[in-house]
């Protein structure tokens, strides 16, 4: 069996991981949460400006119904690898991100976890670094893995501190 040596971003053990399917539900919760309180604001303005308030709910429709219909795929689009050095985060459909936090660089590794992820046993995972706008935030991880990942960078990060 001939062995090939993975290099760039498949290097990473394991490969790409990617967050918990049950995220999908707390996209679809948030949608439709915005899609009620607009269409709210829009209803307050069909007694005002009777015009102007039903455009305003025709546009929350439409937008809910296409942030409804994305949230599987944004779901989907999230993953993350962690290498040798570093851990990189991909996300996004349309707008992609890519983002590579080396393991030395991290100053704060958070677990969050909102009321509808809870419910559903989910976390997220944040990272600060000294740099502002390399933070990242992983959503929909299970709230044992994101414990996990949590401890395993921390070690990481203070195994590479001491390094430098």
């Amino acid at each position: 069996m001939t062995r090939t040596r993975r290099t760039g971003l498949d290097a990473g053990i394991g490969g790409w991981q990617r967050v918990s399917g049950k995220l999908v539900g707390v996209e679809l919760a948030i949608a439709l949460v915005g899609g009620l309180i607009g269409a709210a604001l829009g209803a307050v303005l069909v007694f005002t400006l009777a015009p102007l308030g039903w455009s305003v709910i025709g546009v929350v429709v439409i937008v809910t119904a296409i942030r409804m219909i994305l949230a599987p795929r944004r779901v989907r689009s999230i993953g993350y690898v962690l290498r040798e050095d570093d851990l990189v985060f991909r996300r996004g459909i349309l707008f992609s991100r890519l983002v590579a936090v080396p393991y030395g660089r991290m100053q704060l590794v958070d677990v969050n976890r909102g009321p509808v992820a809870r419910l559903l046993g989910l976390a997220e995972l944040r990272f600060v670094t000294a740099a502002a706008t390399s933070d990242v935030t992983i959503r929909g991880l299970p709230e044992p893995t994101a414990a996990r990942l949590r401890d395993q960078l921390v070690e990481a990060a203070e195994e590479r501190r001491v390094g430098l």
